[in-house]
């Protein structure tokens, strides 16, 4: 069991802590809302009220002891940067931060933050992607440029393997896993031997300009 302290209890902050509760983590939130912090009883092992950037509260709380924290502070980026600095000043080995633009992002990741999350920039990219081509499923962004994503099998590709479609070499992608959505009977890692059919979507992972070739073929 890790624990992690997650300051800021929005919509993102309040996912982040009940996904890693009910996983069976410990779960330190915190935020200056007294009507968050209540709810957040439900989803955490400990909730506080107070203001994260205060590094006695989070030194009192037990975040020298945490494992990794979540900064969520919603649109105050006055606010991410300095409990990030308290986190860090507390030891704290890992820090993810939630950012609202690009100049945000840059400034956190000045800062050291271990990954610096835009989740309006990459849902409406997922959905941008989902939009203008029928053949993109799902889009998960893993770093600048380059993702992972699920394509519908291109038609030059039915029937053969992935060992015939030499990826690597050939697109410089990387094949995760093979599902069958008729089925849905996902395969990972996928059978390098095993036909691809009109039923299959592929994950593939690599940089979004060779994933887009495969789109367009």
């Amino acid at each position: 069991m890790k624990r992690f302290v997650v300051v800021g209890l929005g919509n993102f902050g309040r996912a982040v802590a009940r996904t890693l509760y009910e996983q069976g983590h410990e779960v330190v939130a915190v935020d200056t809302s007294e009507a968050a912090v209540d709810a957040a009883g439900r989803y955490a092992t400990r909730a506080a009220l107070g203001d994260g950037r205060n590094r006695e509260l989070l030194d009192r709380l037990g975040a020298d002891a945490a494992d990794a924290a979540i900064v969520s502070t919603g649109d105050d980026v006055t606010a991410s940067i300095l409990v990030t600095l308290a986190l860090r000043d507390l030891g704290v080995p890992r820090v993810y931060c939630k950012v609202i633009s690009d100049d945000h992002r840059r400034v956190m990741a000045r800062l050291g933050v271990d990954e610096a999350v835009f989740p309006e920039h990459e849902s409406g990219r997922a959905l941008g992607l989902r939009l203008c081509s029928g053949d993109v499923f799902n889009y998960l962004p893993l770093g600048e440029g380059v993702s992972m994503q699920e394509l519908r099998v291109p038609a030059p590709w039915q029937g053969r393997t992935l060992r015939d479609i030499q990826l690597r070499p050939q697109f410089r992608l990387v094949a995760v896993a093979i599902h069958n959505v008729v089925k849905d009977v996902l395969v990972v890692p996928p059978d390098p031997e095993a036909r691809l059919t009109s039923e299959d979507t592929l994950l593939l992972a690599g940089r979004d300009t060779d994933l887009a070739r495969v789109v367009k073929l």
